[in-house]
């Protein structure tokens, strides 16, 4: 399996080269050169298989022969051994044919357990055949940070560099990132918002000196093996609710768009998707755009559902790759446009394309309150904040007779405040974690330009 860049003009890579590359020389994203077609007896069968045997079936294709099926095998039964769950993503019900996948059960208590988790494995297992060692610096929103920063804590051949933006995250989350003690971990709280923070790191890959000089590699959602690893559960969930011959809809709560294009590469590979519903909160540039054609970026509103507080999504890049029929010059033209100018305008046939694809909806802050209190008192269910921005979707979207899987991408503990204020219950983190906020923190504030972010690291690798 070779990967080509979403601008056309960066090296063709091995899957191996492409996750240790991140983002790809001339800007763009890495996406697989084919996407492996499965077909219905290949889904069906794996009904009655384990979260981790279906894993293996979905990733072996695009990982071609980088890593040996049996070291493809341990590094995945590695990777979930941390998931407070057997089922690792297991399906609740909701409401008639409504239900949630559960993602929060993995160390950090996010979905981005289920990528970090396993890109660490992968990391520590190319490195250690090269025997060299890398430098990587991600940007987060919250949960991306604490899951890197938990999946390669006291890794030898890492150092891990995260940046977050200063007052923008829950404390949770900021916990989860400031406490671990090893010495090759490092967040970064800079002034600014998540743009600001996935600003600076394109910068740095972009800066092929530095790039270089420090063996950079990315983590964020811009690295494919993170996308891969979410289309697992796509997988896993749908053939639960009658896969192949059954069509699921999936309402997923996103900011960066990588958790839903995971979903796209699901139904590209075959999987019965019916439609894939992306939900967003007040920060709401990717509903406007396939409403109107225009994406254009505006103000970042703080919010009670900071992970979607995100004006620029890195992985709209990889959709409109597909949405212009794998047209590399088309995507860096628009890529351009949105750099000088702020916005770009999809044109007919493209913006088409998306929406053959994708459906979308928004809710506001009182929205989210609501829905939270809404599903506490109906159902009995706590949702954090993004959780509960997908079901409202869903709920709005749904189509008689076709199941609507909700990803829960987090555990309400994450964002308690927010969960207390509208329900007057407090969620607890669960037992493995209750001392959390007894842990000291290391806090580190840079400046919120490239020059100061790169000197430190530099001094601390």
């Amino acid at each position: 399996m070779k990967y080509i860049s979403t601008r056309g003009k960066a090296p063709v890579l091995n899957f191996e080269e492409a996750m240790l590359t991140g983002l790809a020389r001339d800007g763009g994203l890495y996406v697989p050169q084919s996407i492996p077609n499965f077909f219905p007896s290949d889904i069906s069968s794996m009904s009655d298989l384990s979260y981790e045997e279906i894993a293996f079936k979905v990733i072996s294709p695009f990982v071609g022969d980088c890593f040996s099926d049996d070291e493809l095998n341990k590094i995945i039964n590695k990777a979930y051994t941390q998931f407070g769950h057997l089922e690792r993503a297991p399906l609740v019900e909701l409401d008639k044919n409504h239900f949630l996948l559960e993602l929060f059960h993995g160390p950090t208590l996010a979905f981005k357990d289920f990528a970090m988790q396993l890109i660490g494995q992968f990391f520590q297992a190319a490195l250690e055949r090269k025997k060299s060692r890398v430098t990587i610096v991600g940007a987060t929103s919250g949960d991306t940070g604490s899951a890197a920063i938990e999946a390669f804590r006291g890794l030898d051949a890492v150092d891990v560099f995260i940046l977050y933006p200063d007052g923008r995250v829950s404390d949770v989350q900021r916990r989860q990132m400031t406490t671990p003690s090893e010495s090759n971990v490092h967040a970064i709280a800079i002034n600014g918002h998540f743009d600001d923070c996935q600003a600076r790191l394109k910068e740095m890959f972009n800066d092929f000196e530095f790039r270089d000089g420090v063996n950079l590699a990315g983590v964020n959602s811009i690295n494919w093996a993170r996308v891969l690893a979410q289309v697992v559960y796509y997988f896993s969930s749908a053939v639960k609710l009658g896969a192949p011959n059954k069509k699921i809809s999936f309402s997923v709560p996103t900011g960066n768009f990588g958790d839903v294009f995971a979903g796209f590469i699901a139904k590209k590979m075959g999987l019965s998707i019916d439609r894939l519903v992306i939900a967003t909160n007040q920060n709401d540039i990717l509903h406007r755009c396939l409403s109107s054609g225009v994406y254009k970026t505006d103000k970042v509103l703080p919010s009670i559902s900071p992970s979607m507080d995100i004006q620029v999504s890195s992985n709209f890049e990889r959709a409109l790759f597909y949405a212009t029929d794998c047209n590399g010059s088309e995507v860096s033209n628009l890529m351009e446009q949105l750099k000088s100018t702020g916005q770009f305008i999809i044109s007919g046939s493209i913006l088409e394309n998306l929406r053959e694809n994708y459906d979308s909806g928004r809710a506001s802050e009182d929205e989210t309150h609501s829905e939270i209190a809404y599903n506490h008192q109906k159902h009995a269910e706590l949702l954090c904040p993004h959780s509960a921005i997908g079901v409202l979707t869903a709920r709005k979207q749904r189509k008689t007779g076709v199941p609507m899987v909700t990803l829960a991408t987090a555990h309400p503990a994450k964002f308690p405040t927010a969960v207390k204020n509208a329900t007057s219950v407090f969620p607890e983190l669960p037992s493995r974690m209750d001392n959390l906020f007894d842990l000291d923190e290391r806090i580190t504030k840079v400046e919120n330009n490239l020059q100061s972010i790169q000197a430190f690291v530099k001094e601390r690798i």
